[in-house]
């Protein structure tokens, strides 16, 4: 870029109050002029520092070694990592998640992981519950054979904080609720265990459009004995349904049942209007926001 210093007005002697009788603009005036320069090129220094510590994000192909409906719009899908240890290493608590990419598409998609840590370990295999989104990364994902190859990073994120909530007789009532999809870590936290039988009222608040919609009902038994209460909660369900309707937060609203805020402990993970309004709830009823936790 260029820059007439004659097209300033500034510098012109009819218009400088101390202006000698040449116009070469004195040293003051040139340095007056060269911050934006070097603004300008601070500027393309950090977008060019940026985009490279974005290309430093390390992609691992790994193999789709299942893919399978679990129910309307929900695919199980599971990706061995036993070639990639190290990404398997880096998952340490429900909750984290990680970022994958498909062939043909460069924006990478969030994913939760469903399976607990020690399962993870053990098999060598990722499991996720993915929703299919039109146009989505994930829906691409969701098009895809066993076999196949994807591109994961390493995990992320803090996960749920469950130490946060222990010694469980000083928070024997667990709330936890999960919308859609965000029961796949709600899954990975039930079965890693944080001592539900030691607490004396835990209860998950599931909520879904139907039961067609319900992913992981052939675990809820499993879950239910390892101290873990059920409440599926239907937004639109046919007139058979006889369980709680409408949204999570309404049901919850209906029998909150809480005896001591001091010692209730809440997990979330779903969509964000349910998550805020139960925060809103539940601190208005004296539950601190150190005792409820996310995972994102």
């Amino acid at each position: 870029m260029s820059i007439s210093l004659s097209s300033l007005p500034h510098l012109s002697p009819l218009h400088h109050p101390h202006a000698h009788l040449h116009s070469t603009p004195s040293m003051s005036l040139l340095r007056h002029l060269t911050p934006p320069l070097r603004h300008h090129r601070r500027r393309l220094l950090s977008l060019a520092a940026s985009a490279v510590r974005q290309d430093t994000t390390l992609w691992t192909p790994t193999p789709i070694s299942l893919i399978e409906p679990a129910a309307e719009s929900l695919f199980h899908i599971s990706i061995n990592v036993s070639d990639a240890p190290h990404i398997a290493a880096s998952y340490t608590r429900p909750g984290q998640y990680l970022q994958l990419k498909v062939p043909d598409s460069p924006k990478p998609s969030f994913l939760a992981i469903a399976s607990p840590p020690l399962l993870v370990a053990e098999r060598g295999e990722f499991q996720f519950l993915v929703k299919k989104v039109a146009g989505s990364t994930a829906e691409l994902l969701c098009g895809l054979n066993k076999g196949d190859v994807v591109e994961l990073t390493a995990v992320m994120g803090n996960g749920f904080d469950v130490d946060r909530l222990s010694p469980p007789e000083e928070f024997p009532t667990l709330l936890i609720f999960a919308t859609g999809s965000g029961i796949s870590p709600i899954r990975s936290l039930i079965e890693s265990g944080f001592s539900a039988d030691k607490r004396s009222d835990v209860r998950l608040y599931y909520g879904a459009r139907n039961l067609q919609r319900m992913a992981y009902q052939d675990r809820f038994k499993d879950w239910e004995s390892s101290g873990v209460k059920i409440v599926p909660v239907l937004s639109q369900p046919d007139e058979k349904w006889t369980g709680e309707a409408g949204y999570v937060q309404a049901a919850f609203c209906r029998s909150k049942n809480i005896s001591n805020p001091n010692s209730t402990g809440v997990v979330l993970c779903g969509q964000k209007q349910m998550t805020e309004e139960i925060t809103s709830i539940l601190t208005e009823d004296g539950v601190s926001t150190d005792n409820i936790l996310k995972n994102f």
